[in-house]
């Protein structure tokens, strides 16, 4: 049915394929689940994709939560901090239908059927087929609500309205003297908790009420809600989330708990950053420094120094990538060169690293900056092993453990630097095998990075951008680990 043709009262809408011979009242209620159920088995029997932009997830979350939509079950999901729990409850609304009739004139929406609400029964039995009705889109059918230990049951279900009782003529324990709260209003729709942990038990109680009995007690009247409303849940793992817990009974009627987690491997990270990652100008990213940026979250994860209970939030990659690039446009917009993301870009994307790690006690003593630039050394020393690990730097080493030093140009062309890293034997060479590429710009971010990985193997030693001979105690190490 096109746009200019949709029904605008319940007796066109029964005209309609679909609803033709159906009666008010009938009995033929299709649940926000069963929607959600329907239109999922379809997606899967053709093959499209059911969550796009959620990466990394193909053979662990997804398929528990394609089983909880199937079993129409109400979910959680738990994991730590930047791990698309958000952006899949948001994801979910597209198995809605594209968009549903709903009737008029009401604060929660009610099925134009079947409802549920005292407001939409009263509108049905005064209006009969003249009822009118609006047309409400998937996208105002998810309400969102992150969670905060000053909620209120009034907040999320509703209050007594004194003034509406009067101006109705009803008792306040009347349904229709309540001033809805946000549940109501995501009725025939999709309503997501995030942070549930953090909600006061007594609000916690209240959803579950409603999620088992469909009633809830305001302030000692008790109300009946027999909503048709899909509920979804986030929190963190309870052993990070110590400023509340989910009350035992509510956790109890959850149907499925799904754990999510950070990116297995490096290079799914580097996906989901690519993705998401928000870019200005035309700036190039070699493959290398994508992965250096990605490696730092690992780095960091495993660190001993940062807390591993909140973890290290995949937004750390995205926001670093994106300052590191805008240093790079910045440096080309002064300097009128190419715009290539090179190491140093990185480090000037310190405040997107320290801002997304918890430290230790460890950590604070030896100072955010410290541990960062600590991590990002790591990282480069492990993404240089893993690409060019056997590459041959002896004569390298050597022209620096000579006593000579090396300070890596930062003003001037791409040419000019260049020009200056050839006075550091083979270096060049091996710059111009890590590029894979003739542009000098990304050849001078290919010689930096060689220079960083071996300052992370701790084949040399850096202070700022001047490279040089590893510490005294570090060759000793030639024969170990390190080679």
């Amino acid at each position: 049915m096109t746009v200019t043709a949709k029904a605008r009262t319940l007796g066109e809408l029964l005209q309609t394929e679909g609803y033709a011979g159906r009666a008010p009242f009938d009995g033929k209620i299709r649940l926000v689940q069963d929607e959600v159920r329907d239109n999922l088995t379809r997606k899967l029997r053709s093959g499209e994709e059911l969550f796009p932009g959620v990466v990394g997830y193909d053979d662990t979350v997804i398929p528990q939560l394609v089983n909880a939509l199937l079993a129409r079950q109400n979910f959680i999901l738990l994991g730590l901090r930047g791990q698309a729990k958000s952006r899949i409850l948001r994801a979910i609304t597209e198995l809605l239908d594209a968009e549903v009739p709903v009737i008029a004139g009401v604060d929660m929406p009610d099925d134009v059927l079947n409802p549920v609400g005292a407001e939409g029964r009263a509108l049905l039995e005064a209006h009969g087929l003249d009822l009118p009705i609006r047309w409400l889109p998937r996208a105002e059918r998810y309400v969102e609500k992150l969670a905060t230990p000053d909620v209120t049951v009034a907040d999320l279900i509703g209050d007594v309205d004194p003034i509406k009782a009067a101006r109705l003529g009803t008792s306040l324990g009347d349904v229709r003297s309540m001033h809805f709260g946000l549940l109501p209003r995501a009725n025939r729709g999709i309503f997501a908790v995030n942070e549930l942990a953090d909600l006061a038990p007594k609000v916690q109680v209240a959803l579950f009420n409603i999620l088992q009995e469909g009633d809830v007690q305001i302030k000692g009247y008790p109300i009946r809600l027999e909503l048709d409303v899909m509920l979804v849940f986030s929190a963190n793992p309870e052993d990070y989330t110590a400023r509340g817990k989910i009350v035992t009974p509510l956790k109890d009627r959850i149907g499925s708990e799904i754990r999510t987690h950070y990116p297995t491997d490096v290079r799914l990270g580097m996906d989901i950053t690519a993705q998401e990652a928000v870019r200005s100008g035309d700036v190039t990213v070699p493959e290398f420094i994508a992965e250096l940026v990605e490696e730092i979250a690992f780095q960091a994860r495993e660190d001993g120094r940062v807390d591993k209970l909140s973890g290290v939030s995949q937004r750390l990659p995205i926001s670093l990538m994106e300052v590191a690039a805008a240093n790079a446009e910045r440096r080309s917009l002064v300097q009128g060169d190419d715009a290539v993301v090179r190491v140093s870009d990185v480090y000037a994307g310190l405040p997107a690293i320290t801002g997304k790690m918890e430290l230790e006690y460890e950590g604070e003593l030896k100072g955010a900056d410290n541990v960062a630039r600590d991590v990002i050394r790591k990282a480069a020393g492990a993404v240089y092993a893993r690409r060019h690990g056997s590459a041959n730097t002896r004569e390298l080493e050597k022209w620096f453990e000579a006593g000579n030093v090396f300070r890596f140009p930062q003003g001037g062309d791409s040419a000019a630097a260049l020009k200056a890293a050839g006075e550091v034997p083979g270096l060049s060479d091996l710059a111009a095998e890590v590029a894979a590429s003739s542009v000098d710009a990304v050849r001078v971010s290919a010689a930096e990075f060689i220079l960083e990985g071996l300052y992370g193997r701790k084949k040399l030693s850096r202070a700022e951008e001047l490279y040089a001979a590893p510490e005294p105690e570090t060759r000793q190490q030639r024969g170990g680990r390190w080679n």
